[in-house]
């Protein structure tokens, strides 16, 4: 299963939810009608999107059977999944994150780096999360850093510019008292 969003938090009192999407195509993975399958403690259990519009930004969404904001409250952190075989095919050079996450990361000399835990987006860029022995190691996912990617093997081999892994370590310690 695939990630194409979480939710964020209730909006009005009808039952809506505001979601972070983790995916290029809203308009059709939460077009009503949908079913995504929703995460969390219990198991996955499936939901029917009953509405969806866009409010300031983001995504605000309906599913049948949520029509107040205490019922809406208990989605809040979720994860919405779709089946990866629904996925479109994407352009080369173009990945899907669960694609990366679980990557070894190696340097171009060999060193081991870790393995990618998450990838982020922010401010127009992308960077891998990579858990490391030293910590969680932040790099941006580009071309010229990401120089081999081979996801059939799990594999990545960045070229990181001098200092850039040791500039971006967050250690185990440092991750506690955030």
């Amino acid at each position: 299963m695939a990630v194409v969003g979480r939710v964020a938090r209730p909006h009005g009192l009808r039952g809506e939810v505001v979601i972070d999407p983790e995916t290029d195509f809203p308009e059709t993975r939460f077009a009503p009608g949908a079913r995504l399958a929703l995460g969390g403690e219990d198991g996955a259990s499936t939901v029917v999107v009953r509405c969806y519009r866009f409010h300031k930004g983001r995504p605000l969404v309906g599913f049948e059977g949520i029509e107040t904001v205490e019922a809406a409250g208990e989605l809040a952190g979720r994860e919405l999944r779709v089946p990866a075989e629904s996925l479109a095919p994407l352009p080369d050079g173009v990945y899907y994150r669960h694609d990366l996450v679980g990557c070894r990361v190696t340097t171009t000399g060999g060193t081991a780096v870790g393995d990618v835990a998450r990838v982020e987006t922010q401010g127009g860029g992308t960077r891998l999360v990579i858990e490391g022995d030293r910590g969680e190691i932040l790099v941006p996912f580009a071309e010229a850093i990401c120089v081999e990617l081979d996801l059939a093997a799990r594999r990545i081999v960045i070229d990181p510019p001098e200092g850039l892994l040791e500039l971006n370590v967050v250690t185990r310690r440092q991750r506690r008292t955030r």
